[in-house]
This record gives structure tokens, C-alpha cells and sequence, in this order.
């Protein structure tokens, strides 16, 4: 699986599971960590922990090994990682909080139509 098609799946997994807000950063040239970084919310602990675990199991499902997986059991900010593509899936409150989407406004956003590809 390549990185776009891996990105595609991860944004499929946050959407399956209607988390709010979903913004995609392209990475590329910017940071080491990630070519791309995926950031969301849910809005209760519940809700974060089953967007987290949607992503998990569909990387699971493909092959995909999870490099990391960290916050889970508090399920206020949860980090997948998966080699190329870094999902984050925070709380609403603490979303406002980390605000990545600022500290990382050097990084181009991607629509979703320009991530989601038609099989």
C-alpha cells in the first residue's frame, strides 16, 4: 500500500466514525516524522476512542502495522501512527488547545475530495 492510498484510509476510518473537522496536512518537506499528518475530534472520550480504534483495526485489516499508538486509554489526544501518515484524534476541548493546525501552518491542507479517491 503507498502513502496516498494509506492516507485515503485513514481518512476513511475517521469518517466512518463522524469525527468533526477533518483536516489533512501534507507534510512533505516540512517535518522528518510524517508525509502526512491527519487531525480530527470527537466530542466525548467515547467517541475518540472509537475513532482511534476504526483506524486501528481497518490499518490491521490491510496489513499495515501501527508504528505507535499513544493516549488511548485517557482518549483526550490519541496519536496513530503509521509510518507516513500520523492520525491525531483529539477531544474537541483539547483540539483547541494543541491547535496542530497552527503549529504546523507552514504544512499545505488537503480537501477531502483531493484525498479521497473513487474505486
Amino acid at each position: 500500500m503507498n502513502k496516498k492510498e494509506l492516507l485515503e484510509l485513514a481518512v476513511r476510518a475517521v469518517d466512518d466514525k463522524k469525527a468533526a473537522d477533518i483536516v489533512v496536512l501534507d507534510m512533505e518537506g516540512i517535518s522528518l516524522i510524517a508525509d502526512y499528518f491527519v487531525i480530527c475530534h470527537g466530542n466525548s472520550e467515547k467517541q475518540v476512542e472509537a475513532i482511534a480504534n476504526e483506524v486501528k483495526d481497518n490499518a490491521q485489516e490491510a496489513g499495515i502495522d501501527l508504528k505507535r499508538l499513544e493516549g488511548i486509554d485517557e482518549s483526550r489526544w490519541v496519536l496513530i501512527d503509521l509510518n507516513d501518515v500520523i492520525v491525531h484524534v483529539f477531544h474537541k476541548d483539547e483540539r483547541l488547545y494543541y491547535n496542530l493546525e497552527k503549529l504546523w501552518g507552514d504544512a499545505r491542507a488537503l480537501s477531502l475530495e483531493q484525498v479521497l479517491i473513487d474505486r
